[in-house]
């Protein structure tokens, strides 16, 4: 059963009458915009029928603009006993759902890491990308060469995170979290044992929302590594067994000076470490330049 509809059934089977004060709330709700306060239903809701509805987690606060009603049409459906529309709506409001290729990009981004560690593979996707990226050691030093790659990995990582991570809803996950620490900490205070009580099994309940949280920041990863693993295969490849000559097998680096690629620097190898400082570089200039929002959204 849908979660909005169970703390809607849940506060019926406590008092009958939250079905007329939740009915208010709505319309009020409805007439305001989408937002209600209590000096909108005080005179037609007692004040502890409107203190269950906040703590049940169906009213959230709207940033100081009163309240607005979580997920109103499965509240509606709920409501009027529609079980299959409540489920349907709030099911769609939940975690994101990944389709069948986010699937087969993690199958996929799954069996090329067993390349680190089993070199046949590692060997095979190294040859075919170096079809694709060999031309480029013709022209350019192999240390210029990693920066490139570092840089076009960190484009479409950026891109990829976002345009597949829903921030806004991330933020909706947090703000929610956050109202409920808020009204555990205020329980507490004034030792109302039977609202903590209320509010822990809120909370084990909102482990849904948790894993639909993680869910939304997984799904952009697994088309991320898909696409840098065979990246990592082909220079781990070409530091290896490779094909990268004697004069590039060594690169001076910033406060390190002359160390072979393979050689331990801050406890990786060097293409490592390089790799990395140029990816987190080149990330942070495309973030600016393309102004892309990769924090969750509580606006």
């Amino acid at each position: 059963m849908a979660r909005a509809e169970q703390k809607v059934n849940d506060l019926l089977s406590e008092d009958s009458s939250m079905d007329e004060a939740l009915s208010t709330v709505l319309a009020r709700a409805d007439a305001n915009g989408g937002t209600v306060e209590w000096a909108d239903v005080n005179g037609e809701l007692t004040s502890g029928q409107w203190g269950r509805i906040i703590e049940k987690g169906l009213l959230q606060s709207a940033n100081g603009n009163g309240f607005a009603v979580q997920n109103p049409e499965t509240v509606r459906a709920a409501l009027n006993g529609d079980h299959q529309l409540a489920t349907e709506v709030d099911d769609d409001d939940e975690g994101s759902s990944w389709t069948v290729y986010d699937k087969l990009a993690g199958v996929g981004a799954l069996g090329m890491m067993f390349g680190y560690w089993f070199p046949p593979v590692r060997n095979t996707v190294g040859s075919m990308i170096h079809t694709v990226v060999g031309p480029l050691d013709q022209f350019l030093p192999f240390y210029v060469i990693v920066l490139l790659l570092a840089a076009l990995t960190g484009l479409y990582s950026t891109v990829l995170r976002s345009k597949l991570m829903d921030t806004e809803k991330m933020g909706e996950y947090q703000e929610q979290m956050k109202d409920l620490q808020e009204r555990q900490k205020k329980a507490r205070e004034r030792d109302d044992d039977e609202a903590i009580q209320r509010l822990q099994q809120e909370q084990m309940e909102a482990m849904g929302d948790q894993l639909g949280m993680f869910k939304e920041q997984f799904r952009p990863m697994v088309w991320i590594m898909l696409l840098t693993i065979p990246v990592f295969l082909w220079l781990y490849w070409m530091t290896g067994p490779g094909p990268l000559s004697g004069a590039e097998s060594q690169v001076i680096m910033p406060f390190v000076g002359q160390v072979g690629w393979n050689d331990t620097v801050l406890i990786m190898p060097a293409w490592i470490v390089w790799y990395f400082v140029c990816s987190m570089g080149s990330t942070q200039v495309i973030m600016k330049s393309l102004d892309l929002q990769m924090t969750p959204s509580t606006s």
